[in-house]
């Protein structure tokens, strides 16, 4: 039994350390969503056997690792580090004209920390409350994925074309599973969540083919950007996080984490928006008005995607949140290897999801926050020279090709390329996003059933 647990610790620890080292260096990258970069490296963890501890503990230390590190090009180059991070580039901006990025820096980051801790206990908690009442969600799942993509669709950007796209779209995704079976003899589902990932990345691929639309992604020369210098308010090498923040701060990155937990199944980056809007409306103090807010959104960033993994995860063993469906996705479905009838919640203990979540926050805080505290200006220096965007996206495109052809061989990867081509348009332009779209494919039998009476 000790050697037992050992092992599930040991390949714990290994499976938190490798998703740290790795997405310390892609958050720095700006521009590399979660789904796009997070779900095919836990896939292909999951495709190649490795126990489901070291799976949950990377993809939950990668979440942690990247949303820490996403601060330093969001808050030093003012361009946003990935998807959640686009709502802090507003006061992000206002902090670097008054001369203030490295506090904006420290502040976020340390709330980043302070919430991503937080939110574990708070998230497994509300999950037991609603353990109950999986027999229920199960029964109703697909009308509760109907409701919640409508919900989601409206806080999209897309806000009411979102809504009038989901029936075309679910349309669409099981008229490709037809096509799968008629090719393969079975359905797919890797395909269809890594042409969804990938989608915005092939609407730029085409975009940039077409003279018509080609202006849109063409660029003239490099962009150039001021760094301001550092400064360090601080000690030693690992600062610590609850010194940096005012006591206001913490108090709000507290409520923050609650709040990331009822409202779980709502879009992660509404609820960003959302949080700082309702803290800048209680300050009075324009610095701190902007100071706090960005900071306890950073937080937010933070909790909401712990909630967002844990509480679907724990309670009921289904995808029912914008995050679960995207960059935990593979947590949850991953056939063969995982399926909704035998994924993680099955395999792991309510304590074990505890524990191991525990561990990986701790480690990918570990590893990424005195980095960022302290190497920030450089490392965002040597990245912007250095290392390419594209070359990233790319390696992350050629993982997608090799995952799809595992699924479906050869029709998967046509399947990946028509499901990423059709989602990316309508999710570059018309707001129809990876979240949207997701909770669509999974209410898609269950509309086609209720609309058109066939499955």
């Amino acid at each position: 039994m000790e050697a037992d647990i050992l092992f599930q610790i040991a390949w714990g620890l290994g499976g938190a350390l490798l998703g740290a080292i790795i997405f310390v260096g892609v958050g720095l990258i700006a521009g590399t969503t979660e789904t796009a970069t997070i779900a095919p490296a836990t896939l292909l963890l999951v495709f190649i056997g490795v126990p489901p501890v070291a799976v949950f503990t990377f993809c939950m230390a990668a979440v942690v690792a990247k949303h820490l590190i996403h601060t330093i090009p969001t808050a030093l180059l003012g361009v946003p580090g990935d998807t959640l991070a686009v709502p802090m580039i507003e006061p992000c901006s206002i902090l670097r004209r008054l001369g203030l990025p490295h506090i904006a820096l420290q502040k976020m980051i340390s709330a980043g920390v302070l919430g991503a801790f937080i939110s574990v206990p708070i998230s497994i908690g509300f999950a037991l409350v609603l353990a109950p009442f999986g027999d229920v969600v199960k029964v109703w799942a697909g009308a509760i994925f109907t409701i919640v993509a409508v919900g989601v669709g409206y806080t999209s950007p897309g806000k009411w074309a979102s809504i009038a796209l989901i029936i075309p779209f679910t349309f669409f995704v099981q008229g490709l599973n037809k096509m799968a079976i008629a090719a393969t003899g079975g359905s797919v589902v890797i395909c269809v969540f890594l042409g969804i990932a990938m989608g915005p990345l092939f609407a730029d691929l085409l975009a940039a083919l077409s003279p018509i639309s080609r202006s849109r992604v063409a660029v003239d020369s490099p962009k150039t950007f001021w760094l301001a210098p550092d400064l360090k308010t601080w000690s030693g090498y690992f600062p610590n996080p609850l010194k940096i923040l005012s006591r206001k701060q913490k108090l709000y990155t507290f409520y923050a984490a609650i709040f990331s937990a009822i409202t779980f199944t709502a879009s992660a980056v509404g609820m960003t928006i959302i949080v700082g809007e309702v803290v800048r409306s209680k300050i009075k103090s324009f610095y701190e008005k902007v100071i706090t807010s960005v900071s306890v959104m950073n937080s937010a960033t933070e909790s909401t995607y712990m909630a967002e993994i844990l509480i679907p995860l724990v309670a009921f063993g289904l995808p029912l949140s914008s995050v679960a469906m995207g960059a935990a996705f593979p947590l949850f479905n991953a056939p063969p290897m995982m399926t909704p009838q035998h994924n993680l919640h099955h395999m792991m203990t309510t304590a074990q999801f505890f524990w191991y979540a525990l561990l990986a926050v701790a480690i990918a805080s570990i590893i990424a926050y005195p980095l960022a505290m302290n190497y920030a200006r450089p490392a965002s220096v040597w990245v912007m020279r250095n290392i390419s965007q594209e070359a990233v996206l790319t390696m992350f495109a050629g993982l997608t090709v090799v995952l799809s052809y595992f699924e479906a061989q050869g029709a998967g990867i046509v399947i990946t390329i028509l499901m990423g081509i059709f989602s990316g348009v309508l999710n570059k332009y018309f707001g129809f996003n990876v979240g949207v779209q997701f909770m669509s494919y999974f209410a898609a039998p269950w509309i086609i059933m209720q609309v058109f009476a066939f499955k």
